[in-house]
């Protein structure tokens, strides 16, 4: 009874069916006999009305006979909670895979299976979210036993996610290769131009996902290199990053526009944009935020809205979700020999609410080793550079530099001398407070905030990042949009040419072998750049003349003296050969290095769907509990438990 309360509240039990009704003369036999061959009916499961297609047919896969059965399955009850268990990690993917088992697909008064593959790479990126708070692989998710391969006939349950459902209008065939549509994309219309996009230039352009949002949309790059999907040696990487606010949604369009843009050209034989795509790799991801979006997209283009569609379907704000690493970098900047620098992520920032979409920034981070970026958003005309919070927290708006500061400024400038409206000198005009600036600003000045994207990017990891605010209407209209683009367009590239200033190089032992992780210090600069896995750097650096050293644990320093004129646009090549060192001279180096690479990295290791316990509990053995956590989730199940998700069961 208590289960049956439980499910009606949450709307997973609808009123019952009446019982199928007896032949004349079958009452007689003292029961009726079904002798009707299974048909194709609406699908009336609350969880399950937002799969791809509209009807299923009964007894399902699991042999459950009828909705009602299905809806007391602790099956069902598991597919409707696992948002909750796993966090959001991977929702709603698993709910719609355990749809697609439940409540088949059926088309002619015949049941489709859905395809293994698909289960296949799901539980393979899946798996780590049960193990993590000790459940079993869900038994009829068994990739073998309940899905057909392709060649059997199957179809894609995840296809409505990856924005494959949506057909886009037609458009007519004698269009010339140039041609771009200036015009608001949806998710799925985003996903579909960036596929074309890249199977039309399938030489130099590729698609890749770096994760997923909350409600489990594909958060969609695509990269431009002469060898996509891979690093290449000494080839810097570099990416644009756009609708992080839902509601924000030109920098989303012109990252579409620029993927056709550079395709195009690129085929074409533009020499300027074949230098650049010849000799870096370019990530685009035009939502950060498809959530917030849709959100946005219902009030409609030409609505100026400051807050529906900012913030993601968690409600947070993403650049607001990051880790605090700027606090941190204040506290060692009078530390004498400390480092402002790949900081660690500390262990109570994962005590809040992580958004999925933080965490794949992070990650893809982590992956590729990023040289510049910058992140697009709209409501102001004006060019941002880190840091963006205050050195004094209550001071709202403070001037706060970064040991970079002359490297952002350049920076900053390259986009906004490069873009007419932001260089006009009005003052009268969108952005005409930042004239006397020159169209750019310490963010920190501007107005300051923690947990931004940009000083993460600065305080993690090698890469530099700004923020471009694109123009005062958030959501424009239609029409507006291929005057901005070209307004933006050769913004966009100036700003990725100067990933190619300073100087580049590979460090190395006497034999040869690349060194990974070895610090690359600027003197007179407080922040050091990393090598990558095949001992390549990049280190960002205006004109002027500079004392470089290498050093990585093991080996000796080496320092060179460089000098970098003003004309010069192409970073200048500085290898570094370490020899190695039995006994190392400086401690304090030695263990500043260890801590970057500290095996207990937060990001790492920590697993956000387990239960954390707070700082001090330490000592005593563990308590064994009989059942995990969420049994109790199942406790109304009387002889239904499920058993099969026990890991000693």
């Amino acid at each position: 009874m208590v289960l049956r309360v439980l499910l009606l509240l949450t709307g997973l039990l609808r009123a019952t069916e009446p019982a199928p009704r007896c032949e004349t003369g079958q009452e007689t036999l003292g029961q009726c006999q079904t002798v009707q061959k299974a048909k194709c009916v609406d699908i009336s499961l609350s969880s399950c009305t937002d799969v791809a297609y509209t009807q299923t047919m009964y007894p399902n896969f699991l042999d459950q006979k009828s909705r009602e059965v299905i809806e007391y399955s602790s099956e069902y009850i598991l597919i409707s909670v696992l948002h909750n268990l796993l966090q959001g990690e991977c929702n709603p993917d698993l709910r719609l895979l355990g749809c697609s088992v439940l409540a088949p697909q059926c088309e002619k008064d015949k049941v489709i299976k859905p395809c293994r593959h698909v289960c296949e790479n799901l539980k393979k990126n899946c798996l780590p979210a049960f193990d993590a708070i000790d459940m079993a692989w869900p038994y009829f998710l068994d990739c073998d036993r309940f899905f057909a391969g392709e060649e059997e006939g199957c179809f894609d349950p995840l296809a409505k996610l990856r924005g494959e459902v949506e057909v886009e209008e037609d458009l007519p065939s004698d269009l010339p290769a140039t041609f771009i549509q200036f015009k608001h994309h949806s998710y799925a219309q985003m996903v579909s131009t960036l596929k074309k996009t890249a199977s039309r230039c399938s030489h130099i352009a590729t698609t890749y996902s770096i994760g997923r949002s909350f409600e489990g949309k594909d958060l969609f790059v695509i990269e431009f290199s002469t060898k996509p999907g891979h690093h290449e040696l000494l080839k810097p990487e570099f990416k644009y990053i756009g609708n992080m606010h839902g509601n924000e949604v030109v920098g989303k369009e012109l990252l579409i526009y620029l993927a056709q843009y550079l395709c195009s050209e690129y085929l074409l034989g533009n020499p300027r944009i074949q230098t650049l795509i010849n000799n870096t790799r370019i990530h685009l991801l035009p939502s950060l935020n498809p959530d917030g979006y849709e959100l946005a997209a219902e009030e409609g283009a030409g609505y100026n809205g400051w807050v529906i569609g900012r913030q993601t379907a968690q409600n947070l704000d993403l650049n607001r979700n990051f880790p605090d690493l700027t606090s941190e970098a204040y506290r060692r900047a009078g530390i004498r020999g400390a480092r402002l620098d790949h900081i660690p992520i500390p262990q109570s920032y994962w005590w809040g609410k992580v958004a999925p979409e933080t965490k794949a920034v992070m990650k893809w981070l982590r992956s590729i080793p990023f040289v510049l970026s910058a992140s697009l958003h709209g409501g102001e005309l004006v060019v941002t550079y880190p840091y963006d919070y205050s050195r004094h927290p209550l001071e709202e708006k403070e001037f706060s530099p970064t040991p970079d500061e002359k490297m952002f400024k350049m920076l900053a400038k390259a986009y906004a001398d490069a873009h007419p409206v932001i260089s006009d000198r009005s003052e009268l005009r969108c952005g005409g407070n930042f004239v006397k600036r020159g169209g750019i600003i310490n963010g920190a000045e501007w107005y300051s905030f923690t947990g931004g994207m940009a000083d993460f990017n600065y305080l993690h990891t090698n890469c530099f990042e700004i923020t471009v605010e694109v123009g005062c209407e958030k959501f424009p209209l239609e029409e507006e949009l291929f005057t901005i683009w070209h307004e933006n367009r050769d913004a966009l590239l100036n700003y990725m040419e100067m990933v190619h200033r300073g100087i580049k190089g590979i460090v190395s032992d006497k034999f040869g072998n690349p060194i990974k992780n070895a610090r690359i210090s600027v003197r007179g600069i407080q922040h050091d750049v990393t090598t990558a896995a095949d001992g390549d750097y990049w280190r960002l650096l205006p004109p002027g003349t500079y004392i470089i050293s290498a050093q990585a644990a093991g080996y000796s320093r080496v320092m060179k003296r460089v000098t970098l004129p003003t004309k010069m646009k192409r970073a200048g090549r500085v290898d570094f050969v370490l020899r190695p060192v039995e006994v190392w001279p400086n401690k304090l180096l030695r263990r500043s290095m260890e801590d970057m690479h500290d095996q207990y990295d937060p990001l790492e290791l920590f697993d956000p769907h387990a239960q954390h316990a707070q700082p001090g509990a330490r000592g005593g053995s563990p308590q064994p509990r009989e059942k995990p956590w969420w049994w109790s989730y199942f406790s109304s199940l009387d002889l239904h438990k499920p058993l099969w998700l026990l890991k000693q069961h």
